[in-house]
């Protein structure tokens, strides 16, 4: 991939002395990025005073059940127990950890990211030369096609991708610009960094991947959809779902039907 002009590059390559990877320089820097980050926004907040404090409530009120934070509700009449499933498989285990400190599943790809995603506006978002970090939350997505699961491919939403390769794999740190959502790794973790506080949904982000997504199409895979949010199910179309605040949000076609993942979200994410 072509090496981009994004402003983060968190992944970094330093080599030790006898010419391969430094594992904790790399992860120095990127815990480094993170530290930058939280500074920067701390600093943001301190400065618009009030103003901070009325977004940080919208942010933080939640008027229905499990909304996890940020953005829109998920009304509880959107919402099942996961006993209306019946009986569920266990969840496989998880893959290596990557390098922003999440699983990466062992498995391919749903689909890579959308060649004619180049820059244009999609869905009002726009793609920036610098990340946004006035609304910063993280959501988690997890895939699984008749009973297997599909990685959610790193480098959506930064075209023009440049990887550095980390002793725990393939990071995206760098780009020609960068969406409002998008991913760093092949880890689910979807990175919503907005100039603007607004609800960000599930069909946002397939839009910016170039993947359909309705009740009976996940990417170019079609059947029966069960979508599960926050460990219930979500009962409405599945491009709807909000992507709250550490939301954990599952696709599964097909069956077996898996039981919820649930990711825990490193320092920084």
């Amino acid at each position: 991939m072509s090496s981009g002009s994004g402003s983060k590059n968190r992944g970094g390559s330093a080599r030790g002395q006898a010419g391969r990877p430094d594992r904790n320089s790399t992860r120095a820097k990127i815990q480094a990025q993170r530290e930058a980050e939280a500074r920067h926004k701390r600093r943001r907040n301190f400065l618009i005073g009030g103003a901070a404090a009325v977004v940080a409530v919208a942010v933080g009120v939640s008027v229905a059940l499990t909304t996890g934070g940020g953005g829109q509700s998920v009304a509880g009449n959107e919402l099942a127990p996961l006993s209306t499933l019946g009986t569920l498989q266990p969840a496989p285990a998880p893959g290596a950890t990557g390098p922003e400190g999440v699983a990466v599943p062992a498995a391919a790809p749903l689909a890579g990211p959308a060649a004619t995603t180049t820059g244009q506006s999609i869905d009002g978002i726009s793609c920036q030369t610098s990340e946004q970090t006035l609304f910063h939350i993280h959501a988690h997505l997890t895939i699984f096609v008749n009973g297997q699961a599909r990685q959610v491919a790193a480098a959506i939403g930064i075209p023009g991708a440049s990887a550095t390769q980390t002793p725990s794999g393939s990071f995206i740190g760098s780009g020609t610009c960068f969406y409002w959502l998008h991913t760093h790794a092949a880890d689910g973790i979807i990175h919503i960094e907005s100039p603007v506080q607004r609800t960000f949904t599930l069909g946002d982000f397939f839009a910016e991947w170039g993947q359909p997504l309705s009740t009976t199409q996940v990417g170019a895979v079609k059947g029966d959809i069960t979508a599960l949010y926050n460990g219930q199910v979500y009962k409405g179309n599945p491009s709807s779902i909000p992507l709250t605040a550490h939301a954990q949000i599952q696709l599964e076609v097909g069956t077996p039907l898996i039981a919820p993942v649930s990711t825990v979200f490193p320092n920084g994410l």
